[in-house]
Parts: structure tokens; sequence; C-alpha cells
């Protein structure tokens, strides 16, 4: 019986130590992952908030000198059809009677 016991402890002990080197192994696996997240991931996301923030200036810029002016010319041009075609007696939307 003392024999059983001996080779249980021995067992044990292997395994133990067997868990041991890898629970090692994991920890190293974990720290190569927490470096390449910051020596690769970390640029990546870095370039990509300035290629947002040029998106977001480049789109402001267009709506300030090119969408506002033509919203502004298609309004006026609108309003100048409608002019005309009320002093013309001319009813309806595309300027043709009813």
């Amino acid at each position: 019986m003392e024999t059983v016991r001996d080779i249980a402890i021995i067992i044990l002990a292997l395994e133990s130590i067997v868990i041991g080197l890898l629970l090692a192994v994991l920890v190293i696996q974990v720290i190569r992952l927490v470096r390449l997240l910051r020596e690769e991931v970390m640029p990546i996301l870095n370039s990509t908030q300035e290629t947002v923030g040029t998106v977001r200036g480049t789109a402001a810029f267009v709506s300030d000198h090119l969408v506002q002016p033509m919203v502004k010319v298609s309004s006026y041009a609108a309003g100048a059809r409608r002019a005309v075609s009320m002093l013309f007696g001319r009813s309806g939307r595309n300027g043709q009677g009813q």
C-alpha cells in the first residue's frame, strides 16, 4: 500500500511540474501578445485616428465650400422659377396650367 501511495505522490509531483511548465508557456505567450498589440496594433490605430480626422476636415471643407453654396443657388433658382410662374399666371408645380 505504501508503494501505491509513493507512486501516486510521484505522479502528482510530475503532473504539477507539467502544469507549471505549461502555465509558464501561457504567461510567455500572453506577454508576446501584449507586446504585439503595443508594437503593431497601436500604430495602426493611431494612423486610423489621423485618417478619420482628415476625412472629418475634408467633409467640413466640402460642406462649407461646395454643398452650402449649391443649396443656396438651387433655392434661389427655385424661388425665381416660382416667382416667374406666379407672375405669368401659371400654377402647378412644373409651370403647367391646370
